[in-house]
C-alpha cells in the first residue's frame, strides 16, 4: 500500500482556503529532522500558489522550538496552520486552539486531539485493503507480483466544538462535503 501523505499536505492547503475563504496567510509546522518534510513542504508550497495562498514554514527541532512557535506566530499572525504529523500532534493542537489558530493536519488524530481539520486516507479502508494482499500472498501469490495500490476512499473530519471555540463559521457548502462531524 502506497501512502499519499505529502499530496494530502497539499490537499489541506486547498481545504483551508474552501473553509477559510479569507485565509491568505497559512503557516506550516515543518518537522526538520524528517526526511519527509521535503515533499510534505513541497506540496504545500505548490497548493498555496495554485490557490494564491501564501505559504509560510516554521521549521521545528524539537518540542521546546514547537512550544516557541506559537507566541512568536502571533507577531505576524497566520489565518491558518498546518501540521507536520511526525510532530506531537496532541500538544500542536492544544496550542492551536489556546493561540486561536485554526489548524488542520492529514490525520484523524489530530482532530480527536482538538486540531480542527484533518484530511487523510480512509484508515478502515486501507486496513481491509491491506487485508486482501495479505491473504493473497498467503494463499501463494508472490508480493513481488501484486501491484502497488493507493488509497482510494479519504476522509474530510472537522471538529465542530474546536470550530466554535475559535469563533468560526463554516460554510453549509463545505460542510455538505465533511465525512465525519465531532460535536
Amino acid at each position: 500500500m502506497a501512502q499519499l501523505g505529502a499530496e494530502l499536505a497539499g490537499k489541506c492547503a486547498e481545504l483551508i482556503r474552501d473553509m477559510l475563504t479569507s485565509a491568505h496567510r497559512v503557516a506550516v509546522l515543518v518537522n526538520a529532522p524528517d526526511p519527509f518534510s521535503s515533499p510534505f513542504l513541497e506540496q504545500i508550497r505548490l497548493a498555496g500558489a495554485a490557490t494564491g495562498t501564501a505559504i509560510e514554514p516554521i521549521m521545528i527541532h524539537s518540542s521546546e522550538e514547537l512550544d516557541a512557535a506559537f507566541p512568536t506566530m502571533e507577531k505576524d499572525r497566520p489565518d491558518a496552520l498546518i501540521v507536520q504529523l511526525s510532530l506531537p500532534i496532541k500538544r500542536a493542537a492544544e496550542l492551536a486552539l489556546q493561540h486561536r489558530l485554526p489548524a488542520v493536519s492529514f490525520a484523524r488524530t489530530f482532530v480527536d486531539a482538538g486540531g480542527l481539520m484533518s484530511y487523510s486516507a480512509d484508515e478502515a479502508d486501507t486496513y481491509r485493503r491491506a487485508a486482501i494482499i495479505v491473504d493473497k500472498v498467503l494463499k501463494g501469490a508472490k508480493p513481488a507480483d501484486l501491484p502497488i495500490e493507493q488509497p482510494t476512499k479519504f476522509d474530510l473530519v472537522i471538529n465542530l466544538k474546536t470550530a466554535t471555540a475559535l469563533g468560526l463559521t463554516i460554510p453549509p457548502a463545505f460542510l455538505a462535503r465533511i465525512d465525519d462531524v465531532i460535536e
